[in-house]
C-alpha cells in the first residue's frame, strides 16, 4: 500500500506541476495544513475517549458490561472456554463504547479460540470487528467537526441504524454460508464413503485370496 500511495502522489504531483504549476505549491501547503489540523482534532478526541475508557475500566464498568454479554458470547461464538468468552466479551464491550483498547482483547480471544480448535468463533469475531458497530461514532463526529459541521453529532442515530443493520446482515450471511458449506461437506463425505467402502472390500478380498493361496481370475 505504501508503494500504491507513493505512486498516486507522484503522478498527481507531476500532472499538477505540468498543467498548473502556479497553484501546485499553494495546494500542497494548504493540503498539508489541513491534514495536520484533522490529525490534531482526532488526537484530542481519542485522548478524551481513551481517558474515559480508562476511567470506566478502572471503575469496573467495562468488566461488568462484559459479564452481562458473556452468555451471548457463548452462543454467538460457540465456545466453552471461559477465557475465550471473557476476552471476546471485553473486545465487544470496548468496541461498543468506542474505547481504543479492543484490539488486545480480540487477539487474546482469537488465540483462545485457536487453542480449542474453534475456527467458527475466530471467523465470527473477525466479522463483528470488521462490521465496525459502535454506539458512539467518535471518529466520524470528530471529522465532521474538523470540517466545520454545525451539528457534528447528528450522525449518531443514522450511524447507529446503518452499522447495526450492517452487522445483522453480515451475521445472517455468515450463518447462511456456514450452513451451505456444512451441507456441501456432508454431500462430499457421502460421495467418498461408498468409494472408501469399495476399496476396503477389495483389499479384504485380496488378503483372503493371498491367505488361500491365490484366486481365480
Amino acid at each position: 500500500m505504501n508503494a500504491v500511495f507513493t505512486a498516486i502522489f507522484l503522478i498527481s504531483a507531476a500532472l499538477a506541476a505540468a498543467f498548473s504549476p502556479e497553484e501546485f505549491l499553494s495546494s500542497l501547503i494548504s493540503g498539508t495544513r489541513h491534514a495536520v489540523s484533522v490529525a490534531l482534532t482526532l488526537f484530542c478526541v481519542y485522548a478524551v475517549w481513551m481517558g474515559l475508557a480508562a476511567v470506566a475500566e478502572e471503575c469496573g464498568i467495562t468488566k461488568k458490561t462484559a459479564k452481562l454479554i458473556t452468555p451471548l458470547c457463548r452462543r454467538l461464538f460457540k465456545t466453552t472456554s471461559p477465557a475465550a468468552c471473557e476476552a471476546a466479551a471485553m473486545n465487544l464491550t470496548c468496541d461498543l463504547l468506542g474505547a481504543g483498547a479492543s484490539t488486545p482483547f480480540a487477539v487474546k480471544a482469537i488465540a483462545e479460540f485457536e487453542k480449542e480448535g474453534n475456527a467458527y468463533g475466530q471467523k465470527m469475531l473477525f466479522l463483528i470487528n470488521c462490521a465496525g458497530f459502535q454506539i458512539i461514532p467518535s471518529t466520524v463526529i470528530a471529522l465532521r467537526a474538523s470540517y466545520g459541521s454545525a451539528a457534528a453529532a447528528d450522525i449518531f442515530l443514522p450511524s447507529l441504524i446503518c452499522s447495526g443493520a450492517t452487522l445483522a446482515l453480515s451475521i445472517v450471511l455468515f450463518l447462511l454460508t456456514e450452513r451451505i458449506g456444512a451441507a456441501a461437506r456432508r454431500n462430499l463425505n457421502g460421495r467418498k464413503r461408498p468409494t472408501a467402502q469399495a476399496e476396503t472390500r477389495r483389499r479384504r478380498a485380496k488378503n483372503e485370496c493371498a491367505i488361500k493361496g491365490g484366486c481365480k481370475r
